[in-house]
C-alpha cells in the first residue's frame, strides 16, 4: 500500500488557504518590497537625466544634486531591503512552524494499520526529504518570488512610463522564456514525483536492511539485499538525471531571452535615437533597466524550479491529510469492561485470511495466555483486542460496542497493546513516561516504575527521572527501554492490556522476576499475554492455543495439560527446552 499523493488542484486549495491565513503579513512584506522596489528605480532614472543634462549643457550644481538624490534613494532602498529582509524571514519561519505542526499532528494521528501497510520508507521520506524541501521553499522562495515580481513589476511600467516604443525592446525575448518555461512544466512534475517516490523507495530499502541486518547475516542475504539497493540507487539515478536534464534545457533558453532583451533595447533605442524620436537619457535608462531586471527575472527561473520541487514535496506532504480515516467514531459507549470478538477475521491482503472466524469471550479481570506456533496469527488477534485494525469481518467489542467506533483516546482507556518493539523518545527519562499520563508526579512515575522493576536502575542514572535519554542522550539497553514502554502502560491504566510478548528483551530469569511484579499491578484487569514463554500460560486462568489464524484449544493450564492435545504437546516440549 503507497500513502496518496495530493492532486495539483488540492495542493493549490491547500496553498492558497496557507496564504490567506497569512495575508497580513504577506501584505506588510509586498509593501516593503515594493518600496525598495521603488527606490531601486531611482539609480538609472537619474543617470539617464544626467546624460540628457550633460548632452544639453547643464552645471555642476544640477549634478551635484542629483548624485545626492541617488545616494539617498541607495541608502533609503538599504534600509527597506534590511526591514523587508527581516520580516521575510520571520514570515517564512511562522509559516513553516505552521506546517511542520500540522505534519506532525497528521502523521500521529494515521491509523496504525495504514502505517503497517505502507511501510517505513514512504512515510519516513516524507517526514524528511520532502519536509526538507518545503521548508527551503517557504522560508526562502515565497519571499524571493514576492521580490522578483514586485521588482519586474515595477521596472517595466517605468520603462512604459518613459518611453513606451523604446520599452517594446524589452519584450523581445519573452515569446522565447514562454516557450522554454511551458515546455519545463508540462514535464517537472511527473519527474519530479518521480525522483521523490525512487529516493522513498530506497530509504525504505536501506533502512530495513539496517535493522534487519542480524536476519541478513544469518540468512545470507547481503548479496541480495546489496542487489536491491543497487537497483534502487540506478531508478534514483535515473530520476535524477530526467530532472537534471530538464533544467539543463531551460536554464540556456532562459539565458537567450536575457541576453536579446537589453541588445534589443540598445540597437532599437539606438536607432531611435539617432531619427530624434527619443533622448538619449531614455534610452540609457531603460537600457539600464533592462540589465537591472535580469536578476529577478533570472531569480522568478530559478524559483520556478525549486518550487516545482517544492510543490511535488507539497502534494505528498498533504498527500498524507488525504488517508481515510480505518475507524469512525459512533458515539456509543460501553456498558462494562468486557471484550469479546464474534466471528472475527482479518486479512492483510484482501481474500487470505490470517484470522478465522474467531469467538473470544474476555471476563472483566481475567488473565488469558495466547501461545501458539510462530506465524499462528497470535499478535494478530492481540491487535485486533486492542483495536488496532478494524475486522474485516465478524467484530471484537467493549461492552458491547466495536472496538473501532470509540475514539483513539477513550480507547486507549479500555484496551492497550505493548509488544516487543519499543522507542525511546529524544527528552528525559519523565517526558518519555508522561507519554502516558501527562500530569503524573513524582510519585506515580516512581510506583509506575517500582511496578515493572526498574527503580534501581532509574536511581542510578546521572540525573535520575531528568536524565536526557533518546538520541544523542543517554543510552538504554533493550530490555531498560522494554520496561519504560510497560511502565508507561501502568500510567495509562486501561482496565484491559494485550501484551504481545512484552519481556521478550528480558532474559527469562528477569522477566520472571518482571512478570511477578506486574501481577500485583495488573491485579483486577483484564491481561492477554501472547507468550512464547509458556511459564506465563502456567501462571494464567485460561490459555487459549491458536493454530492457523483459529483457536483450537481454550481452557485452564491443567485441563489442557491433561486433554494431551496441542498445548499439551507445547508444554512437554518447552519443558524439555528448559531443562
Amino acid at each position: 500500500m503507497k500513502l496518496p499523493i495530493a492532486d495539483a488542484a488540492t495542493v493549490r486549495a491547500y496553498a492558497a488557504d496557507l496564504l490567506r491565513r497569512h495575508r497580513r503579513p504577506l501584505g506588510g512584506i509586498a509593501v516593503l518590497h515594493t518600496l525598495a522596489a521603488i527606490a531601486g528605480l531611482a539609480g538609472p532614472l537619474l543617470l539617464g537625466r544626467i546624460v540628457d543634462a550633460v548632452t544639453r549643457g547643464t552645471d555642476a550644481r544640477y549634478i551635484n544634486t542629483l548624485v545626492a538624490v541617488g545616494l539617498a534613494a541607495v541608502v533609503t532602498q538599504t534600509g527597506l531591503i534590511r526591514y523587508a529582509q527581516r520580516a521575510s524571514m520571520r514570515f517564512g519561519e511562522k509559516v513553516f512552524a505552521e506546517l511542520r505542526e500540522e505534519f506532525l499532528e497528521t502523521v500521529t494521528s494515521l491509523p496504525l494499520s495504514t502505517v503497517e501497510r505502507a511501510g517505513t520508507g514512504d512515510l519516513v521520506t516524507r517526514t524528511t526529504n520532502d519536509v526538507n524541501k518545503l521548508q527551503h521553499a517557504v522560508r526562502f522562495g515565497v519571499p524571493r518570488v514576492i521580490v522578483a515580481v514586485v521588482t519586474i513589476t515595477l521596472t517595466v511600467a517605468a520603462c512604459l512610463v518613459i518611453d513606451p516604443l523604446v520599452s517594446v525592446a524589452l519584450f523581445v525575448g519573452v515569446p522565447t522564456m514562454v516557450v522554454m518555461v511551458r515546455w519545463y512544466l508540462r514535464r517537472a512534475t511527473p519527474a519530479y514525483i518521480r525522483e521523490s517516490a525512487a529516493y522513498a523507495v530506497l530509504n525504505g530499502t536501506i533502512t530495513e536492511t539496517v535493522e534487519g541486518a542480524r536476519t541478513v547475516d544469518a540468512l545470507s542475504l547481503a548479496e541480495a539485499r546489496e542487489r536491491r539497493v543497487h537497483e534502487d540507487l540506478r531508478e534514483a539515478f535515473d530520476a535524477e538525471r530526467a530532472t537534471l536534464r530538464l533544467r539543463t534545457i531551460l536554464f540556456p533558453g532562459v539565458d537567450l531571452a536575457f541576453v536579446l532583451a537589453p541588445v534589443a533595447v540598445l540597437v532599437w533605442g539606438g536607432w531611435l535615437a539617432s531619427q530624434g524620436h527619443v533622448t538619449l537619457g531614455a534610452v540609457t535608462t531603460i537600457v539600464l533597466y533592462a540589465y537591472q531586471v535580469t536578476g529577478p527575472v533570472w531569480e522568478l527561473i530559478f524559483w520556478v524550479d525549486e518550487i516545482q520541487v517544492a510543490a511535488t514535496a507539497l502534494a505528498r506532504i498533504v498527500g498524507v491529510r488525504l488517508v481515510e480515516s480505518d475507524r469512525e467514531a459512533s458515539g456509543a459507549r460501553p456498558v462494562d469492561d468486557r471484550v469479546s470478538t464474534r466471528g472475527l477475521r482479518y486479512a492483510y491482503r484482501e481474500g487470505h485470511d490470517v484470522l478465522h472466524g474467531i469467538d473470544l469471550d474476555l471476563a472483566p479481570g481475567e488473565r488469558l495466555a495466547v501461545v501458539g506456533p510462530s506465524g499462528a496469527g497470535k499478535s494478530t488477534l492481540g491487535r485486533m483486542l486492542a483495536g488496532i485494525h478494524p475486522p474485516t469481518g465478524g467484530s471484537a467489542t467493549v461492552g458491547g460496542v466495536p472496538l473501532v467506533d470509540l475514539p483513539l483516546d477513550e480507547l486507549r482507556r479500555h484496551v492497550a497493546l505493548v509488544t516487543q518493539e519499543h522507542h525511546v523518545f529524544v527528552g528525559t527519562l519523565a517526558d518519555n513516561l508522561r507519554l502516558a499520563k501527562v500530569d503524573a508526579d513524582h510519585d506515580e512515575i516512581e510506583r509506575a516504575l517500582r511496578a515493572v522493576d526498574a527503580w534501581d536502575w532509574v536511581e542510578g542514572l546521572p540525573d535520575g527521572l531528568d536524565t536526557e535519554v533518546g538520541s544523542g542522550g543517554t543510552a538504554l539497553t533493550p530490555a531498560q527501554a522494554q520496561q519504560v514502554a510497560l511502565a508507561r502502560l501502568v500510567l495509562l491504566d486501561p482496565h484491559t492490556l494485550v501484551l504481545d510478548e512484552a519481556t521478550s528483551l528480558l532474559d527469562p530469569r528477569a522477566a520472571r522476576h518482571l512478570e511477578r511484579s506486574l501481577s500485583a499491578v495488573l491485579a483486577g484487569r483484564t491481561v492477554v499475554a501472547i507468550a512464547h514463554r509458556l511459564h506465563t500460560a502456567h501462571d494464567a486462568d485460561r490459555v487459549a492455543v491458536v493454530d492457523a489464524g483459529r483457536i483450537s484449544e481454550i481452557g485452564p493450564h491443567e485441563e489442557l495439560v491433561a486433554a494431551g492435545g496441542e498445548y499439551a504437546a507445547l508444554w512437554r516440549s518447552w519443558q524439555h527446552e528448559s531443562a
